[in-house]
């Protein structure tokens, strides 16, 4: 009874006690994680934006759900069910005893991966590993019965939430899914994939002409941990490029060559079971996503020159140039290794005590080699509420009725508000107000900046550095911005910040909003953008409606076969 319920709380605990605090009231705002009560549904989440569409479809779906669920909860549900449901996806693909199924738990949640993209704040991300497991056995599934599962149809949507996420799931779906004998099913895969990938993959085609990234690229490409080379760092998951979200215990040369060795060494020991329990055809699928993650990981890491170019030169070249998002392909395989070798270690003895003894240090050794990012990160995430100006400024504006986008000043993307704790943060007040918003893309790395991709970016910084008030309201009018917010106590310059003419719509303690006083003109969507649009977002509803719609059927089909003639 222990041993068949023992995993199940595992992948409950674990994630857990990795977010700790996380799970509190407010929000967790850190790096690109930007949440705010009752975001408003508006066109440039749908695609319809100036810029490249980086938060579609992600920032449009939770509009719409936290409409039905409060944005709070939502986020919990979204940090702590993704990782429950990657744990248990884990435990689905590797099977076997509860030895395998603790360990592969284990190493797919408590890795440099989820760890250091969890603080950045990729959650669509997280999701989108999370799915990987359940479509590799979804994937296998199809290609024994020839037919997409409701359950496939159900979580490819999740692990589409944003464009690089899309790729990895897209990919892991069509390597186990479609195979040369039955070449003719591929299309229900492929159809799937692209209905699935279709609001940011439509947004983008009609963005083509600023498709290619003004960032260098070679800034993302996987890093060396501490004193382990990139190469190295990866074998373990690790390797991101931000050193800011690098726990300390990988920068320790013990530990991360322990965590290594540990991970080849587990790895090696559970080729054999696995092989067998999975069959080749399976298991070479998950080799070949290996393959393919780590080498695009260690691309960008020998030749970032190469992965630049790509950035800049090709369309849709971006998606590669962050180098360790890739390990995402990797992850499955080396869980479900581990979680192979440790049950094939333990099965050396007979004797329950040994046998526990190994599944437990098998399954805590992930812990004991990071064991600094406990209870939300080394209480790095933790939950805040905006001030009360924020949820004022938003009813004046609503009440205002400007027509035209806001302009968010100081003209920069991040900030570090005393209120959030003084943790780093994509500034927040565009997505709290309602109308299209026009912020900074732009980045700073290493001290570096990187332009973005927003053409109208580069057009509002000169518009603020003309010399006067009144000017800058007139070209930014032509811009099509009707409002101008501005939020006290953030660090700036003149090159970022100036005063715009304009008649006050809030003055609060946080927050100050202008109607600019100007003629605004208004951004035009062409009808058959709005048409495009519109039908890639019908395409990705659809998966989940007949992923229902599958399941509610064969219930119906079950319970109707069980019932007793006549």
């Amino acid at each position: 009874m222990v041993t068949r319920y023992l995993p199940r709380v595992w992948a409950v605990l674990l994630p857990v006690l990795l977010l700790g605090p996380a799970l509190g009231h407010g929000y967790v705002l850190t790096y690109d994680m930007v949440w705010v009560p009752d975001l408003a549904l508006r066109s440039d989440f749908l695609g319809l934006g100036t810029g490249l569409p980086r938060a579609v479809p992600s920032d449009a779906v939770v509009a719409v759900l936290d409409g039905v669920v409060p944005g709070m909860l939502l986020q919990k549900l979204v940090l702590l069910g993704g990782l429950v449901l990657g744990a248990f996806g884990i435990q689905r693909l590797v099977e076997g005893t509860a030895v395998a199924r603790c360990a592969a738990v284990s190493v797919f949640v408590w890795n440099p991966f989820v760890v250091e993209r969890l603080e950045m704040g990729h959650w669509p991300v997280l999701l989108g590993y999370a799915v990987l497991p359940w479509l590799v056995v979804e994937g296998a599934r199809f290609r024994r019965d020839g037919r997409l599962g409701p359950l496939l149809l159900l979580l490819l949507p999740l692990g589409c939430l944003s464009a690089g996420a899309a790729l990895v799931s897209s990919l892991a779906l069509l390597v186990t899914g479609v195979s040369r004998r039955h070449l003719g099913r591929a299309g229900l895969v492929l159809g799937a994939c692209l209905a699935g990938n279709a609001p940011w993959l439509v947004a983008g085609l009609l963005h083509l002409s600023i498709a290619t990234s003004t960032r260098a690229g070679s800034v993302f490409g996987l890093a060396d941990e501490g004193a382990l080379p990139g190469p190295l760092a990866a074998l373990s998951l690790g390797g991101i490029w931000n050193s800011e979200v690098v726990p300390a215990s990988r920068d320790s040369l013990l530990l991360t060559v322990l965590a290594t060795a540990g991970v080849l060494a587990a790895a090696g020991a559970g080729v054999r079971p696995l092989w067998r329990r999975l069959g080749a055809r399976t298991a070479g699928a998950l080799v070949a996503l290996w393959v393919v993650g780590y080498a695009a990981a260690v691309l960008t890491w020998a030749a970032p020159g190469a992965a630049g170019w790509l950035a800049v030169h090709v369309p849709g070249g971006g998606l590669l140039r962050d180098g360790s998002r890739a390990l995402a392909l990797c992850a499955p395989l080396v869980a479900a290794l581990v979680g192979a070798g440790a049950e094939r270690l333990a099965s050396r003895w007979r004797e329950r005590g040994p046998r526990a003894l190994v599944a437990a240090g098998v399954a805590f050794l992930p812990l004991a080699l990071m064991p600094d990012v406990a209870w939300g990160l080394d209480h790095h995430l933790v939950p805040v509420t905006y001030p009360a100006d924020y949820a004022a400024a938003r009813e004046d504006v609503e009440a205002a009725d400007v027509p035209g986008d806001l302009l968010v000043l100081p003209f920069t993307s991040y900030r570090a508000p005393e209120w959030n704790g003084f943790r780093k943060v994509l500034d927040p007040v565009g997505r709290y107000l309602t109308p299209n918003y026009l912020s900074s893309d732009q980045l700073s790395v290493s001290g570096r900046v990187l332009n973005g991709e927003d053409p109208r970016v580069p057009a509002a910084l000169e518009a603020l550095h003309l010399p006067d008030p009144a000017s800058r309201a007139r070209r930014l009018g032509q811009l099509g911005i009707g409002l101008v917010v501005r939020e006290h106590g953030v660090a700036t310059t003149p090159e970022y910040d100036a005063p715009v003419a304009g008649t006050t719509v809030h003055a609060g303690p946080e927050l100050d909003v202008v109607r600019i006083d100007a003629p605004v003109r208004l951004r035009e969507i062409p009808a058959s953008w709005k048409a495009a649009v519109g039908f890639a977002w019908t395409a990705f509803a659809l998966l989940p409606v007949a992923g229902l719609s599958t399941a509610g059927w064969r219930r119906w089909r079950r319970k109707a076969g069980s019932r007793p003639p006549g």
